[in-house]
């Protein structure tokens, strides 16, 4: 059996993904901060379904947090098979008048979490030298979005720590891949307007928002063996509004 731990697996693209790995028969230990009762309940669905789950709780701009979670699964799984790092912030604003106090906690989130995440999987990942870490970034990480530039420069930097530590330990025989996604109906995007959503929905050339599942189905499969000989990779589930 495979393990994988995944941060922001509460909700949204992490849940979709959790959901994903279990039905292929992955142990599943869910990341969460705030949204503890629902990673709970998501870990007693999982479990229903005959594979190991459990909630985990950890602040990923926490570095000594993240350890004692990563230490916790360890204690429960015994290993680790993947690391996702779903966990994310967003923000929408003029980039004039984003306070100095969302700007860095959008990066102590959005990229410090990814880094502290990674760290401490290392080890274990390194003695075993074999493990699949896989990075949520957005298409805006791609090419940037106005009004979105503290977002975009986030994700842009997930980009490009993933394409660095994937040279770093492919000789490990350890993986490091990423999605981008589009514009995803999850909590993340309820800031938006019906008709925003439609008028975006209309710009993507496959003419509809993605859903969390197809964004999972990209992470679960850069999770797992069928994508081992691909590392430093993005793959960006986005209907064809970013080429």
């Amino acid at each position: 059996m495979k393990y994988a731990l995944i941060t922001g697996g509460s909700r949204g693209i992490g849940a979709a993904t959790a959901r994903e790995l279990a039905r292929r028969g992955w142990g599943v230990a869910i990341g969460c901060l705030h949204s503890g009762e629902r990673a709970l309940a998501l870990a007693e669905e999982l479990s229903a379904l005959g594979v190991p789950a459990l909630a985990v709780r950890a602040d990923v701009a926490d570095r000594e947090q993240v350890e004692r979670m990563v230490d916790n699964v360890l204690k429960e799984f015994c290993q680790l098979d993947s690391l996702i790092c779903s966990a994310g912030l967003s923000h929408v604003g003029l980039i004039s008048q984003i306070d100095e106090s969302d700007w860095r906690r959008l990066f102590a989130v959005n990229v410090d979490g990814v880094h502290h995440c990674c760290r401490a999987v290392l080890p274990h990942m390194l003695e075993r030298k074999a493990g699949s870490i896989v990075t949520l970034s957005s298409m805006w990480g791609q090419v940037g979005a106005s009004c979105e530039a503290a977002y975009s420069a986030t994700k842009g930097a997930v980009i490009a720590y993933t394409k660095a530590l994937a040279k770093e330990l492919g000789p490990s025989n350890i993986r490091v891949n990423c999605v981008a996604p589009g514009v995803i109906d999850t909590d993340m995007n309820a800031h938006l307007s019906p008709e925003d959503m439609a008028a975006l929905a209309e710009e993507t050339p496959l003419g509809r928002i993605g859903t969390a599942e197809e964004a999972a189905r990209a992470v679960a499969f850069l999770a797992g063996e069928e994508s081992s000989f691909l590392t430093g990779q993005v793959i960006a589930p986005n209907g064809g509004l970013v080429v």
